[in-house]
C-alpha cells in the first residue's frame, strides 16, 4: 500500500510535536538493542513465542497455541522519547508496550471487566503502541490486558483505519510519552495524540515490551522484527 501524503494539517501537527520536544530538557539517546545480542532484554513469564537476533534485528516468531508473548527491557522508563524500525508480517498483529509490567495479585482487582477481578496473574499489561499492516490501526494506543480496550478513540469506530504502514517493508515509529500524554508518529506522519489520566495513574513508568501476538490454530508461523531501537529520557 502507498503511504498517504503529508497534508498541511499533518505537517503542522508534526511541527508542533517536534517543537514541544525541543523545548523539553532531554537526556542522551541510549540504544536498547546492540544489533548483535539480546543483552538488556528478558522474556515475559507467560508466552512461548521465540526471539532471536537475525541480520541485525530482533526477530520474534509465533508459536501456535501460545498466548501473547513479550520481550521486556530490563530497565523501566517513565517520560521518554522512543524510536524504532519495525517490519511485521501482513497477517500478524503486534505492538510495542510502554510503561508496562507483569500483573501482581494487587493488579488483578483493578484490571478485570464488568466489576470482576482479572485472573491472568503475571500477564504483561499496560499501554501498547499498535503494530499491524495497512489498512489498519497501527500507531494507536491499546490498553493491553487492562480491561479498557482501545485507549485511543479513533479505533473505537469500527470503520476507522489508515495506510501509514508500508506493508512488507521497514517502518519507522516514534513515540513520545510525557506525563499522561502519548504521541506517536509512523514514517513521519502524526498518528496518535492521547491524554489518558487514568492509565497514567496506574502506569506512570514501566518496561518497554516487544509483542508477538498469539495466533489461531492452524495458522502461521508469522514473524515481526525490530531494529534501531533507541530511547532518551525526558525531564
Amino acid at each position: 500500500m502507498m503511504k498517504k501524503p503529508l497534508f498541511p494539517s499533518s505537517l503542522a501537527l508534526l511541527a508542533l510535536g517536534v517543537s514541544a520536544i525541543a523545548a523539553d530538557p532531554a537526556g542522551d539517546w541510549v540504544r536498547l538493542f546492540d544489533g548483535k545480542t539480546l543483552d538488556g532484554w528478558k522474556s515475559s513469564t507467560l508466552g512461548d513465542a521465540t526471539y532471536s537476533v537475525v541480520d541485525g534485528a530482533i526477530r520474534g516468531e509465533t508459536v501456535e497455541g501460545s498466548p501473547n508473548t513479550f520481550l521486556l527491557s530490563e530497565k523501566q522508563y517513565g517520560d521518554f522519547e522512543l524510536e524504532f524500525d519495525v517490519k511485521v508480517h501482513d497477517s500478524l498483529n503486534s505492538g510495542v508496550q510502554i510503561r508496562s509490567r507483569e500483573k501482581s495479585e494487587a493488579d488483578l482487582a483493578t484490571s478485570g471487566k464488568d466489576g470482576k477481578p482479572a485472573k491472568d496473574l503475571s500477564r504483561f499489561f499496560g499501554p501498547q503502541v499498535e503494530i499491524e499492516a495497512s489498512p489498519g490501526q497501527a500507531g494507536y494506543i491499546y490498553g493491553e490486558a487492562t480491561g479498557l480496550g482501545w485507549l485511543s478513540p479513533q479505533p473505537q469506530d469500527a470503520g476507522h483505519s489508515h495506510e501509514h504502514v508500508k506493508n512488507g517493508e521497514w517502518n519507522h515509529f516514534r513515540v513520545i510519552a510525557k506525563g499522561p500524554r502519548i504521541q506517536t508518529f509512523i514514517n513521519g506522519v502524526a498518528v496518535a495524540d492521547l491524554t489518558h489520566e487514568a492509565v497514567y495513574k496506574s502506569h506512570p513508568k514501566g518496561h518497554i515490551g516487544l509483542q508477538v501476538h498469539g495466533i489461531k490454530a492452524g495458522t502461521g508461523p508469522y514473524d515481526v522484527s525490530w531494529k534501531n531501537i533507541r530511547i532518551r529520557p525526558l525531564r
